[in-house]
């Protein structure tokens, strides 16, 4: 009995190795190589009608709009900068908001959504839970929050079969992300919740109130200043 269980444990030990190297290689290169695919684009495809097609132009970070990633900060995560991977008060906030019988809203992290959009699966599970929150400590330790948010920005869906800032602008605006006006840059960042449902091009109230409500904390921020932490 001793010596299986000293087995077991060697084994347990020898799986609990494995899986972090595994879980490095799958993270760690990404800090430095620009991901081709993901996850969700994968589901997309295989979830799609046959003639699905992928618009995607990566932007390095040199080359992003920094109104446009404020925009996102804004929109998405505006303790980005501040967290290490989890805004906590904003999980707290949610689970008061629906203990009080209002609707469970969000509370991922752009982080997180990295990790989810990169590694993930669609859908939810416990499982599913706990690789997010493994793959965004990975992400937070190795890559670094300029990289996070160039990532972020290439990989987020705004669209069918559109991802990133440079095809979302083209897709939506037919110009190049450089030459997006505030309130675009606001608009798209302002459907990102809902990026299938929404139309910036051609925005509902509701949408349009979003954005300029982005915009309007952008100023309080402190404009595209408020980004330098992040390098």
């Amino acid at each position: 009995m001793k010596n299986f269980k000293q087995w077991l444990l060697h084994f347990l030990l020898l799986l609990m190795l494995a899986g972090l190297t595994l879980s490095l290689l799958m993270v760690v290169p990404f800090r430095w190589i620009n991901p081709p695919y993901t996850m969700v684009m994968a589901d997309r495809w295989l979830s799609g009608e046959e003639n699905f097609y992928l618009h995607q132009q990566w932007l390095d970070w040199e080359q992003i709009p920094k109104q446009a990633a404020l925009a996102v900060i804004t929109s998405e995560d505006q303790r980005f900068p501040m967290h290490q991977g989890f805004d906590f008060n904003a999980i707290v906030s949610a689970l008061k908001a629906a203990s009080r019988g209002r609707e469970l809203r969000g509370a991922s992290t752009i982080s997180q959504q990295v990790a989810k959009n990169m590694y993930l699966w669609t859908g939810r599970s416990w499982l599913r839970k706990g690789l997010e929150v493994w793959f965004t400590l990975l992400i937070e330790l190795t890559w670094g929050k300029q990289r996070i948010l160039e990532v972020y920005l290439n990989i987020a869906e705004w669209g069918h079969g559109v991802f990133g800032l440079e095809a979302a602008s083209r897709y939506h605006f037919s110009k190049p992300a450089s030459q997006l006006t505030p309130m675009q840059s606001a608009l798209l960042a302002s459907s990102l919740p809902s990026p299938l449902k929404y139309d910036p091009a051609h925005p509902q109230p509701h949408l349009l109130d979003r954005a300029r409500w982005n915009l309007e904390q952008q100023r309080k921020l402190g404009g595209t200043a408020w980004l330098a932490p992040l390098k």
